[in-house]
């Protein structure tokens, strides 16, 4: 079997490419550079030079490959139009021939009430308005000459790269303070980077049509997310709680989704494609940093 991904030399993407070489799938992998070609070689993943525009390269490295795992994201104002037009060439690339799995976010649900699925309705900051539309049309595809699957990851955090270090612990170094946007009391579904690219593997043989959130089924709030950081960073007790305006302003628009209040169920991972979490301590293991 032959994967092909995009965003391989990402944060997510290097562990979704170890996991697929650890059942000896073999891997092909967009790159942009020098320094991302060797690093998805070293890991035993095939470069493929190109980017989220070049429409002819991803149609014909997904029509080379039995599956594909879209990874990658152009940032700009025309970030929806470019995963819009590179997901259409993937799939029309790859056929019916195996699954096209595509990257959502479970922050589309904005806050929940609750705990939810993937069922629930969508009520998107700014900051991800934009995926609903693009996962509509992917979906859409199912039973329509694409066999299209969608994972919808919670905060990945893990390996001192994702949101929660970028974003928490970078300001605290500087500042000498972790923020918390308001009083830190919402709750996050989050999952570990180890644990969604396993994820994003078995979704490769789930049914056409369907989709996934991938978050571990504990819910720690900011708050307690926040002061882990300050721990790990050696700065504990360090956490200034910002008004969200003043969150927006240290750390951009990204603060409207870390205040959310999001609690949501992984139980059609687990149920369907046997998707066990390995990492069950998030707080514990940002705390060690």
């Amino acid at each position: 079997m032959r994967v092909f991904v995009t965003g391989g030399s990402g944060y997510i993407g290097r562990p979704t490419i170890e996991a697929l070489r650890r059942r000896d799938i073999e891997v092909s992998a967009l790159v942009r550079s020098d320094e991302s070609a060797q690093l998805v070689a070293g890991l035993g993943a095939t470069p493929v030079r190109g980017g989220l525009t070049d429409l002819a390269v991803l149609r014909d490295a997904a029509a080379a490959a039995d599956g594909v795992i879209h990874l990658g994201q152009h940032y700009g104002p025309d970030t929806a139009d470019v995963d819009r037009a590179a997901s259409e060439a993937m799939l029309d690339g790859l056929g019916d021939r195996g699954s096209y799995v595509h990257t959502g976010g479970v922050w589309v649900y904005g806050d929940t009430e609750g705990v939810v699925d993937e069922d629930a309705p969508f009520r998107a900051p700014a900051l991800t308005a934009w995926r609903a539309e693009n996962e509509k049309r992917v979906l859409a595809r199912a039973g329509n000459g694409g066999h299209p699957v969608l994972v919808m990851p919670g905060v990945v955090y893990g390996r001192s790269a994702g949101l929660v270090e970028g974003f928490y612990a970078a300001p605290g170094r500087t500042e000498g303070s972790v923020p918390c946007v308001g009083d830190g009391a919402n709750h996050w579904s989050v999952v570990h980077v180890e644990d969604i690219a396993e994820l994003y593997v078995l979704a490769l043989s789930a049914p056409a049509g369907a989709v996934y959130a991938g978050v571990l089924e504990q819910y720690p709030t900011q708050a307690e997310v926040a002061a882990a950081v300050a721990r790990s960073i050696g700065i504990p007790g360090q956490v200034a709680a910002l008004s969200l305006a003043e969150s927006v302003e240290r750390m951009g628009p990204i603060a409207e989704a870390f205040a959310l209040d999001q609690r949501v169920t992984a139980a059609r991972a687990r149920d369907q494609l046997g998707w066990r979490p390995a990492h069950t301590d998030p707080l514990a293991e940002l705390a060690e940093g």
